[in-house]
């Protein structure tokens, strides 16, 4: 199973969430836990560790003067500006490069092809007995965060329960987190901010095609609104965490509160469970 833990917004818990139901899980079963949040991955935090790392790269033009006839016709269908034809030579500019390979397809006279270049990397690490923890770490100035997070979903290949932890928002990196997932968890929060990026983040499972719930984290028990959206749109409410001071104080310190506060081993349990049961309900 593929369960990918998603937000509309940036701090609402998505991390805390995932990797408390990693490390809950990791006790009964292998558990590949992937960071796709690869502008700012922070999970290392929770489960600090040894890593390996594997450069990212990406294929980007290369000009042969010797060939090229400046022609124009690879910076007219260029469309992201990576490439401009001047009367004397080629200008590229790689940072720009969404290495889709049609510069190379449409120069007649092959001056034109691809070298690889380093976009950011993939920390891999065991931190417990039964999980596997996988960080995308874009370089800094970097824009290919599409391109690390399918690395580091592809280093989980294989895994029988990978937890991918997209980054918030509903832009192009988390898009390529959710493909291929089973089912999509939203956390979110009971702010008007908190509902209205809920429901952009429940548009996109809808329109990608992943079956969604919801947990509702920092609760001040105000959560009318957002259950009455969940209830309108089909998404069950899986898990509402309480606005508590005890919580962030294990929090604020890198704890997970299924080890250090009572009963919360159950309860990610029981998340898991309410996960399995969307599964299920879409086979």
């Amino acid at each position: 199973m593929k369960i990918a833990i998603a937000s509309g917004k940036g701090g609402t818990g998505k991390s805390t969430v995932a990797a408390n139901l990693a490390c809950v899980l990791s006790r009964s079963r292998e558990v590949a836990l992937v960071d796709c949040d690869v502008e700012e991955p922070n999970l290392r935090l929770f489960f600090p560790a040894p890593a390996e790392d594997v450069p990212v790269t990406t294929p980007v033009p290369e000009i042969d003067p010797d060939r090229c006839t400046l022609c124009g016709e690879c910076g007219t269908f260029c469309r992201f500006g990576a490439l401009a034809v001047l009367k004397d030579r080629v200008l590229v500019f790689p940072e720009l490069c969404h290495s889709c390979g049609g510069c190379v397809l449409v120069c007649r006279e092959g001056a034109v092809r691809e070298v690889r270049r380093a976009v950011g990397k993939v920390a891999c690490s065991s931190p417990l007995p039964r999980l596997v923890l996988i960080s995308g770490i874009l370089d800094e100035g970097e824009v290919q965060a599409p391109a690390v997070v399918r690395s580091a979903k592809a280093l989980a290949g294989g895994h029988p329960l990978v937890l991918y932890d997209a980054a918030p928002g509903i832009a192009c990196p988390v898009i390529t987190t959710l493909e291929g997932s089973d089912v999509c968890v939203l956390v979110t929060e009971s702010t008007p901010f908190g509902l209205h990026d809920l429901r952009l983040a429940a548009e996109v499972a809808e329109g990608v095609g992943i079956p969604a719930g919801v947990v509702i984290n920092r609760s001040d028990g105000q959560d009318a609104a957002t259950v009455e959206f969940c209830r309108d749109r089909g998404l069950p409410v899986l898990m509402t965490i309480p606005f508590s001071r005890k919580i962030a104080a294990v929090q604020n310190r890198g704890g997970l509160i299924c080890r250090d506060l009572p009963r919360w081993e159950e309860r990610f349990a029981g998340l898991f469970a309410g996960i399995a049961r969307i599964a299920e309900m879409d086979s």
